[in-house]
């Protein structure tokens, strides 16, 4: 196979990349990439919501939806990983299919959408772990607990990442568990009406709400695509990146889908609105006291936590690898693409990072604003935005990229990508439509935020046209260090 690149791209320093380690296997990046999902805090957070405001019944049949919507995403996504392995992900995967300009757009776009999901995520940490110490302790407040939790994720994110990857794997097989051995506990007292038909039925799944519905699960797959983000940490990148791809979409799309369809089955097809919009936040809660009893219920309100911090842990650790990059080729300061002689980390993206992060959840705190309501909705919220729309900007560069390529193929590579980019572009539609309806707040400035990320883009625009016109050494490396070469 001959390469596309230009000449530039292809010298031997432009390929270079030395310091990161191929320490991570595809199991590995798995775990970094469900962990960042949260499986427990997803059900408990965002599912019942999905019942209440969304399809009702039809919720599990959304999952399966979405899940279709990303597998399409993952064909392509998955084909071009085979030809482009680097740490930069989505910035990359435009470069090499849109060029240059919008590579910086998208990359700038996902420092900024990564960064909101850090401290969205570390919002809602803080005040899950308020409550549930006020419930088995004395209350510490949830600054201190968000405090904590930064602390503890600036050590991991500047130490060897497969330590990261070991530690998400213990929490996430731990909420997985008891998440399982509750839909098992509801198996068990109904038999077969535990997945009821009447979820997938077409007048259930297609009843008024499915477009919120499928907001909601297409939040609970946020950093799915982060697989491709650890090429250059991985053993073997053309095998560990489409696998660990493949397999994240599956594992979270079976996960929500059968727990959510357990629910349905446990609670009644026909009452499940009416009851999640009642209990919300507590539903699966009351779920585990009636099938396992209030013991397991209060291990279910600590590895919500947990989830949390992995999903935390796992979005860091996917943003500081976007600064690394960005660094590296010259769009950011090249500091940032420092890594730790012992460690081999990108430990100067991972201190950035997590002071930007530090820093937004204190002006929130400082502001009086409530860290669930206020600072984990809105920043989760415009954290999505700029994801699926970097996520739609990807599937029309994997046509691009293969429009000429020897290896197109009908599926792969086009019908697959154009599928995925009528869901995405449908679905930011639905968050950009129902913003204030994901921030559960009018205020005009709160829903305007989604036009950071606009700007974000624009000044990636205007700052690729000023290395092209004063730093062409460095504009011509842009998005293009890792592109494999095949004969």
């Amino acid at each position: 196979m001959t390469s596309t690149l230009p000449v530039e791209a292809r010298r031997p320093e432009a390929v270079a990349a030395p310091g990161l380690r191929r320490t991570l296997t595809t199991p590995r990046i798995v775990f970094l990439v469900v962990a960042a999902a949260a499986p427990m805090s997803g059900v408990v957070g965002s599912v019942p919501l999905a019942y209440a405001i969304g399809n009702g019944a039809g919720v599990p049949a959304t999952f399966a939806l979405a899940g279709l919507i990303l597998l399409c995403f993952s064909v392509g996504y998955a084909a071009m990983s085979r030809h482009v392995v680097g740490a930069g992900g989505f910035y990359t995967y435009i470069g090499q299919g849109l060029g240059r300009p919008l590579a910086v757009a998208g990359g700038l776009t996902a420092v900024l959408a990564y960064t909101a999901a850090v401290a969205g995520v570390a919002g809602a940490f803080g005040y899950f772990a308020e409550l549930v110490s006020a419930a088995h302790g004395p209350p510490v407040p949830w600054p201190v607990w968000t405090g904590g939790a930064l602390a503890l994720t600036a050590v991991m994110g500047y130490r060897r990442i497969d330590l990261s990857a070991r530690l998400l794997a213990v929490l996430m097989v731990a909420e997985v568990a008891v998440l399982g051995l509750l839909a098992l506990a509801i198996g068990v007292r109904h038999g077969a009406d535990t997945l009821p038909a009447a979820a997938f039925r077409p007048e259930t799944v297609l009843a008024p709400g499915l477009g919120v519905a499928l907001m909601f699960a297409l939040i609970s797959y946020v950093g799915f695509e982060a697989a491709a983000l650890y090429g250059e940490e991985s053993r073997d990148p053309k095998r560990s990146v489409p696998v660990a791809t493949y397999a994240s979409v599956v594992l979270i799309t079976v996960f929500f889908a059968v727990v959510s369809w357990a629910a349905v089955g446990a609670v009644g097809a026909g009452r499940v609105a009416d009851t999640a919009g009642e209990e919300l936040g507590d539903l699966f809660f009351r779920l585990s006291d009636d099938y396992l009893g209030t013991f397991a219920t209060g291990v279910m309100q600590v590895l919500l936590c947990t989830s949390l911090f992995g999903a935390l842990l796992g979005l860091h650790t996917a943003a500081n690898r976007y600064l690394f990059v960005l660094g590296r080729e010259g769009v950011l300061p090249g500091s940032l693409a420092r890594v730790h002689p012992r460690h081999a980390s990108p430990h100067r993206a991972s201190v950035v990072l997590s002071v930007a992060t530090a820093a937004v959840c204190a002006a929130f705190a400082l502001a009086g604003a409530h860290p669930y309501t206020n600072l984990a909705t809105t920043m989760l919220a415009l954290g999505t935005v700029g994801i699926v729309a970097l996520q739609a900007a990807v599937a029309v560069a994997v046509l691009v990229f293969f429009r000429r390529h020897p290896e197109a193929h009908w599926w792969r590579t086009r019908l697959a990508p154009v599928l995925a980019l009528a869901g995405l572009v449908g679905a930011l539609w639905l968050l950009l439509d129902n913003f204030a309806l994901v921030t559960g707040t009018t205020s005009a400035w709160v829903n305007r935020i989604p036009w950071l990320m606009a700007g974000a883009a624009a000044v990636g625009l205007g700052h690729a046209r000023w290395l092209r016109a004063r730093r062409p050494g460095r504009y011509r490396a842009v998005a293009t260090a890792h592109v494999t070469d095949e004969d």
